[in-house]
């Protein structure tokens, strides 16, 4: 069975937070976008968009406007728009969508060391492809959750520069996502 780690060619992955973002994304050197942005109407233009430049697309489905947090919403994302996965922060989508065959990605946000745990033991139990922190600027905070978890981590949020990149890569992430176009073309 193929594994996030699998996927990524490019560290830097292109987290798309507006349309008008999308066509850098799709030309960019980055191989996954996260697509933070869209409606009903609009989600499976992007996808498709981005299918049509060989993107793997992980839809945020906590940020689809008028998308609801249901098994049938899950559902209906693999069976139309047909995205490679989805993220969320919720646990109980991760079970849906990994029932309906995608992959899939928790979003934790570190907001103090017990949030850190707590995420951790939820993305233990509900068994995510991988992990995504936020904010991603924070390397010894990388460093020790590669120590409590066997799941990829994939770091994002308030990253705006090469450097904070590499310092997120040197710590242990598999991947860094950023929504600052700049940063998508870096030879990573």
């Amino acid at each position: 069975m193929e594994s996030i780690v699998d996927l990524v060619q490019s560290q830097v992955i292109a987290s798309v937070k507006h349309g008008e973002h999308l066509d850098s994304a799709a030309k960019s050197h980055s191989n996954i976008v996260f697509l933070l942005t869209g409606d009903l109407v609009t989600t499976q233009q992007y996808v498709d968009e981005l299918k049509k430049y060989n993107k793997t697309t992980f839809v945020h489905v906590d940020f689809i406007d008028g998308l609801s947090n249901t098994k049938s919403a899950i559902k209906y994302i693999a069976e139309v728009w047909k995205p490679k996965g989805i993220i969320t922060t919720k646990s109980n989508l991760i079970k849906f969508a990994k029932e309906e065959g995608l992959m899939t990605i928790q979003r934790i946000f570190l907001i103090d060391r017990n949030a850190m745990k707590k995420g951790i033991e939820i993305a233990h139990s509900c068994k995510p492809d991988a992990i995504e922190v936020l904010p991603g600027i924070m390397p010894s905070i990388i460093d020790s959750l590669t120590k409590l978890t066997h799941l990829p981590i994939i770091a994002g949020g308030l990253v705006s520069s090469e450097s904070q990149i590499d310092d997120g890569l040197k710590a242990g992430a598999l991947a860094i996502s950023s929504g600052n176009p700049k940063l998508w073309n870096l030879d990573l």
